[in-house]
């Protein structure tokens, strides 16, 4: 019988991989099992190439959300809008991603992570001039609204494209070391959309002008979608080596119906603390969203500009970019295996801070709120991507998890929005349409959802398993390639000498209660 074994090799394009010799054919028949034998791992460098793509279309993107809100006083002005007629071109946002999280993962099955961004691309064009038409003068007040909101509209159906595809490409093209990093980044990027639409949309002199400044940008920015990748030929960890679950099984692993057998199986606690992500996510980025989108409105009535509310909103943001930047690294390396602590350390920060709003937000008391959303953002915005990559790691499934986590964000954001709308006082209070009892709703509820970070338990069992399968490849290679030691190799495929029997392969499995290894016997193929 043959031994197969591994040497490390150096690829073509720098890249470090560790394949089987020669000969050794793999059979990938049981692509469900945790492992089964050392396989082909290998990293390439045009992985940044999409990472950077796909950063810059996020940022886009994510202007969508806030253009309207730092300049929410101006366009009323203008073009004869009412405050809650400008509210829904940020609740637009909300409304499309909706039904949006639930088709996106089929797109992604059905058509590939390249065409399916083809696809925003192309909104993006659209979406742009059918805002900027809406602005024409002559056009009634009607006309210009249902123009800029189809444009909208349009524009809104290409953020969930690039949204949720962000775990997945960090599963599918980086690995143990730089994964969470890779989902830091391409998921801040919508934020920084954030941050920088509403720094620029005030600083255009009419606001017809600031809308021309935004189909411009979409229309550049559409191209680069030519320069994301579907897949490596090769995986560069254990769990890429998966086909792409569908979000119909992360259904069935929640409700108790998966196979203990299927790679997304998931125990009753991992579905708590999947349910418990959700909670937390939602409530906590949806007040961020909704802060982000009546900015001006909850500012202006103290006597704040529209500059000093898209800078507050943009310090937010750009802070948490920062120390994401800065923490991603450490979790990724140096506090690998401890997402769900992180969550415990930083959340407080985050709730004390928004209820500390509610006596905060009063005339001439900058210093202290850019203090408070810097806060905000440096611990909230950091927690971004721990969240998306700890959803993953409970249910197996990018994908799924990314699309219903950013369901529950903009589902709570579309709520918040109308309620804090409606919480907004009249002409006749003090000061005249103040919103000091939303600032209170939104104070209240992100003190009160962080006490949820301490029900969860939050096991890495993704990256357990990852994990198990690199070891094993690293041991095998090592006892194979020391010299003077004939090491029995594990068997990679069936024995020539003797063709009907199947040849066993040791495996390890990851026992999914506790997220470590135990000894599973052999497997028969």
């Amino acid at each position: 019988m043959p031994k197969p074994s591994l040497s490390s090799e150096a690829g073509r394009d720098g890249s470090i991989e560790m394949s089987p010799e020669k000969g050794a054919p793999i059979d990938e028949s049981f692509e469900s099992e945790a492992v089964a034998g050392p396989q082909e791992y290998r990293l390439y460098k045009r992985r940044w190439i999409g990472l950077v793509a796909l950063v810059i279309l996020n940022i886009v993107s994510g202007m969508t959300l806030v253009w309207f809100g730092p300049i929410a006083n101006s366009v009323a002005l203008e073009f004869g809008f009412t405050l809650n007629q400008i509210n829904w071109f940020g609740n637009i946002v909300n409304v499309v991603y909706l039904p949006s999280a639930f088709v996106v993962p089929y797109l992604y099955r059905r058509l590939g992570v390249r065409k399916a961004c083809f696809i925003a691309g192309s909104l993006f064009v659209v979406s742009a001039w059918v805002r900027f038409a809406g602005t024409v003068h002559g056009l009634s007040i009607q006309g210009s609204y249902a123009l800029i909101i189809v444009g909208q509209l349009l524009a809104s159906m290409a953020m969930p494209i690039l949204q949720v595809v962000v775990p997945s490409y960090s599963e599918r093209w980086f690995n143990l070391k730089s994964r969470t990093t890779a989902t830091m980044v391409m998921s801040l990027a919508n934020p920084v959309g954030n941050a920088i639409g509403q720094l620029i949309s005030p600083l255009v002199s009419t606001t017809r002008d600031s809308i021309l400044v935004m189909a411009i940008i979409f229309t550049a920015a559409a191209p680069i979608v030519f320069l994301v990748g579907e897949a490596p030929p090769t995986p560069p960890t254990f769990a890429a080596t998966h086909k792409r679950p569908s979000l119909s099984s992360l259904g069935r692993a929640m409700l108790g119906k998966a196979p203990r057998s299927e790679y997304a199986y998931m125990t009753l606690r991992q579905r708590i603390d999947f349910v418990i992500l959700c909670v937390l996510f939602g409530v906590l980025v949806g007040i961020i969203n909704t802060f982000a989108i009546l900015t001006a409105q909850q500012l202006e009535p103290y006597g704040y500009s529209d500059s000093t509310a898209g800078l507050m909103g943009a310090v937010l943001l750009l802070v948490g970019l920062v120390c994401g930047a800065i923490s991603s690294p450490l979790l990724d390396r140096v506090f690998t295996n401890h997402l769900a602590l992180t969550g415990k350390l930083l959340l407080p920060a985050v709730g004390a801070s928004w209820l500390a709003m509610i006596w905060e937000i009063k005339p001439h008391n900058d210093v202290v709120l850019f203090v408070l959303v810097a806060i905000i953002g440096g611990t909230g915005l950091t927690l971004l991507p721990v969240v998306l990559e700890l959803g993953v790691e409970l249910t197996r499934n990018a994908d799924g998890s990314s699309a219903i986590l950013w369901f529950s964000t903009n589902l709570c954001g579309l709520i918040f929005v109308l309620v804090e709308g409606a919480l907004r006082a009249g002409p006749n209070a003090n000061p005249p349409h103040n919103m000091h009892h939303a600032i209170i709703f939104q104070g209240v509820l992100g003190m009160a959802v962080v006490v949820l970070v301490y029900f969860l338990e939050g096991k890495q069992t993704r990256r357990a398993q990852d994990e198990v399968r690199d070891e094993a490849a690293r041991t095998h290679h090592q006892s194979t390639t020391r010299p003077g030691v004939d090491v029995l190799g594990v068997p990679l495929s069936p024995s020539t000498e003797e063709p009907d029997t199947p040849a066993p392969a040791e495996i390890t499995r990851v026992d999914l209660e506790s997220g470590k290894d135990s000894p599973a016997g052999t497997l028969v193929r």
